[in-house]
């Protein structure tokens, strides 16, 4: 965690880090460090929230490579400390149970096949049966109704690992 200020008058490349276990998205990631400084927290968090909404659908299947599967600890590319922390601190509510697993395993490969990408939820607060009645909604959905769902899931997590990782 770091402070506001800090974040505020840091060199770009101290911020980078921060920025990047929030989101891979180069473009987000430059412009709120470009930005800086910011008037209050709330402004940064207002500028994230507005820059979200800017991404390109393949910017966010990039940034996918970086979460891992709900249920699961390791993702397609090696998280950094601070991601992995993310991570596992918003996917608290998933039970490790071998039934839950198992459907879980089976949810996330069946909505691969179908969209060509990973299961992306914002698990914090949400418990596994959540999860998975999400995950079993969200496999009804058509490609293009589910891109802008994962677009939307992914600026939810984004904003909270933002306002997780900065202390005002």
């Amino acid at each position: 965690m770091v402070h506001f200020s800090e974040f505020n008058h840091a060199a770009a490349h101290q911020v980078t880090p921060l920025l990047s276990a929030c989101v891979h998205i180069p473009s987000w990631i430059d412009t709120l460090s470009q930005q800086r400084p910011y008037a209050s927290a709330q402004n940064l968090m207002d500028l994230a929230a507005q820059q979200s909404q800017n991404w390109t659908w393949t910017e966010i299947e990039t940034a996918l490579a970086t979460h891992p599967r709900i249920g699961e600890k390791k993702a397609k590319v090696e998280l950094t400390e601070q991601e992995a922390n993310f991570s596992d601190r918003e996917q608290s509510g998933v039970k490790q149970d071998e039934y839950t697993q198992r459907a879980l395993f089976e949810g996330n490969v069946a909505y691969e096949q179908k969209f060509g990408f990973i299961f992306l939820i914002k698990a914090a607060g949400l418990s596994s049966e959540q999860i998975l009645c999400a995950l079993q909604q969200r496999l009804q959905h058509d490609l293009e109704t589910e891109k802008k769902i994962v677009h939307e899931q992914l600026a939810a997590i984004a904003l909270l690992r933002l306002s997780q990782g900065i202390q005002a």
